[in-house]
């Protein structure tokens, strides 16, 4: 069985709508080349009471990568603003289906949100349930959010540099095959193409059904079987740029392994460095 108190069902939700504590979060972001505006999108057509993450804003903005993780007095006064406490009783969804609403649930859940749930197959599954969209944005009471930010739960560039030579942790990518065998372009400029010498190709969209819901449990585990992923050893995960690597994380903490870790600079930053190892398959 997968675990049910990381996932909500469009029904469930629908079902707990007008809950004191809930706060809905439309956390959608679309790749550079999507040609996808996921703010506009939020504006034409939203769950009803649902406040809008953006994940390039709350973020580092120093650092040079795109939406890496912010820091811990940034993301408070941000979803403080939106009316989240520590104990709110947090959905996140995007429209996508399962995209980017894992980043976001990962960043509630490192910086100390006791309560944070994804919605299984996002904004689809919720159209697909028949139930209503709305373009009236209703305003938060401001509340408090005390950060206690998990920073060993992130991995950066001199630690991944390191992890990679001793091949000391499972490194998992979500990027799809071509982008990892570096035969298809990059969707940002400037980024070499290829791979993390000893890197696992697991590609999101394995780890999800066509609707954009999660895999069954058996289904996961046997998908990381076949990969010759050991689930009791360590693993890291990677992507373009932190966003998609998060869905294995949740898939992984689905399952019951919740150790694994993010390289939040993903390829984004590794691809970007001169001297960071590649290889191409």
């Amino acid at each position: 069985m997968l675990n049910q108190q990381l996932l909500i069902s469009a029904d469930q939700l629908h079902r707990e709508m007008g809950s004191n504590d809930l706060v809905i979060v439309d956390g959608s972001w679309h790749l550079p080349n999507a040609n996808r505006d996921a703010r506009a999108e939020y504006e034409s057509g939203h769950i009803s009471g649902a406040q809008f993450f953006n994940i390039d804003t709350i973020a580092d903005q120093n650092s040079g990568l795109p939406h890496t993780m912010p820091s811990p007095e940034t993301f408070a006064l941000a979803v403080g603003a939106m009316g989240i406490s520590n104990n709110s009783n947090i959905v996140v969804y995007d429209a996508t289906g399962m995209f980017s609403a894992a980043r976001v649930w990962l960043m509630f859940k490192l910086f100390g949100a006791q309560n944070v749930r994804v919605l299984n197959g996002g904004l689809p599954a919720w159209k697909s349930a028949g139930f209503a969209v709305t373009d009236k944005k209703r305003a938060a009471d401001p509340a408090q959010f005390i950060p206690e930010f998990d920073a060993s739960s992130v991995v950066l560039v001199d630690e991944m540099r390191k992890t990679v030579d001793a091949g000391s942790a499972q490194v998992l990518d979500a990027r799809g095959a071509g982008r990892f065998a570096g035969t298809d372009p990059e969707p940002r400029e400037g980024m070499r193409a290829g791979h993390m010498p000893g890197a696992t190709n697991v590609p999101f969209s394995s780890l999800l059904n066509e609707d954009g819901t999660f895999k069954s449990s058996d289904e996961l585990k046997t998908m990381f079987a076949d990969k010759h992923i050991d689930l009791g050893k360590p693993i890291t995960t990677t992507c373009g740029s932190g966003v998609t690597a998060s869905i294995i994380l949740l898939a992984l903490e689905l399952i019951g392994k919740t150790d694994a870790r993010l390289y939040d600079g993903s390829w984004a930053e590794w691809g970007s460095l001169s001297d960071t190892p590649i290889e191409k398959t």
